[in-house]
């Protein structure tokens, strides 16, 4: 074995992409002293995106003091890569670890993520890229649209900044004071989900209830984002009802489509194509990827699928070390995985083994890495 690379996402709650990483290259070095070990931590748009763009391409995290999800000022970050892109995580300031004990999706607001996105606009980023997922929101991004100076209006003619349980007040929005530094950007954002704005399969009625919402709640959550859909239809003339992705991030997937005309991506795409993962595997004998749980969702945009599919063009054996499976494998090889392998030994609950983690992936890795002798 000349050269290998390692493309893991994290095991969630256990060990990170790094370790893996560090992981795969000790036992390489091991067993085959002389192989050329590519390490590319990555994320699928959630938690750690930030920090795995900066691994794999270097650049600079820039601290910013922005709003929380309740208005107080919090230290948040973004990366700043290539110079001129700017990776943001709307869960730094928009995230559900940050309301832990007091979550409230009516009243939460995406407008410290905006103040990210402005600080970027201000540093002279030409693209933003934007992580959707971990939200404690359900504003559709209205908190987010207000601090970059887009209005919303209610029916005494007032300018106001929406909350989830306050959508159903805008009457008007108008786009035209938003920074004009936006003008010249250029937006993405990732998104692995392809829920619609609202609906039963739309962001309130499927994870607002982790978000702190009961029945109730829900229903008011969802009669916002519907009446905040036909607004931006009318007043901007953009459909985001239907859109796939709408939902993501409480809505804000749709926010991001209407008030920046961003592109929604699946995340492990943005970050391939970011990373230049098509030219760093060429030359490549073997791929080694993996995720914590390997399921249904891993069909769907998820970084085991996500470097199956692109490998595969290139012919390239494709190993998948994960945590544990749920997923139909036939699904999974014919995306191009060459083989899959679950680090737990035996059959044990999560939080048996969650401690023995790299212990368990460490002593995985070396047996396959022996079948490659």
């Amino acid at each position: 074995m000349k050269k290998a690379v390692i493309v893991p996402d994290s095991f969630k709650g256990t060990v990170s992409s790094e370790r893996i990483c560090e992981i795969f290259e000790e036992k390489i070095n091991k067993i085959h002293p002389t192989c050329e070990v590519v390490k590319i931590p990555v994320a699928d748009g959630g938690e750690g995106s930030v920090n795995c763009f900066l691994n794999a391409l270097g650049g600079e995290k820039i601290f910013v003091k922005v709003s929380a999800p309740y208005g107080e000022k919090t230290e948040a970050f973004y990366a700043v890569i290539n110079g001129d892109t700017a990776v943001i995580e709307m869960a730094v300031c928009a995230g559900l670890p940050l309301v832990e004990g007091r979550k409230n999706p009516l009243l939460t607001t995406t407008y410290g993520v905006g103040e990210l996105m402005l600080d970027a606009a201000k540093r002279g980023c030409q693209k933003i890229i934007m992580c959707l997922g971990g939200s404690c929101t359900n504003d559709m991004g209205a908190g987010m649209a207000a601090a970059v100076g887009i209005k919303f209006y209610n029916t005494e003619g007032q300018s106001f900044v929406p909350v989830g349980g306050t959508l159903k007040d805008i009457v008007k929005i108008d786009v035209t004071e938003r920074n004009k530094l936006f003008n010249e950007i250029e937006i993405t954002a990732m998104c692995d989900i392809e829920n619609p704005l609202f609906g039963t399969n739309g962001a309130a009625y499927v994870f607002a209830p982790q978000k702190g919402a009961d029945k109730i709640s829900v229903k008011v959550l969802d009669d916002g984002l519907r009446h905040a859909s036909e607004i931006i239809k009318k007043d901007l003339g953009i459909d985001v009802a239907d859109l796939p992705g709408a939902g993501a991030a409480g809505g804000m997937g749709a926010g991001m489509v209407a008030f920046f005309g961003a592109k929604l991506q699946p995340g492990i795409e943005t970050v391939l194509d970011t990373i230049n993962f098509d030219q760093k595997v060429d030359g490549a004998d073997v791929v080694f990827t993996g995720e914590g749980k390997l399921d249904s969702q891993s069909l769907m945009g998820k970084v085991v699928s996500g470097v199956a599919k692109r490998t595969r063009k290139k012919a390239i054996p494709v190993i998948a070390v994960v945590g544990g499976y749920e997923a139909e494998l036939t699904e999974i090889y014919n995306m191009g995985v060459t083989a899959v392998f679950a680090t737990n030994p035996l059959p044990l609950d999560f939080e048996k083994v969650r401690n023995k983690s790299e212990e368990n992936l460490a002593m995985t890795v070396e047996n396959i890495l022996r079948l490659q002798s």
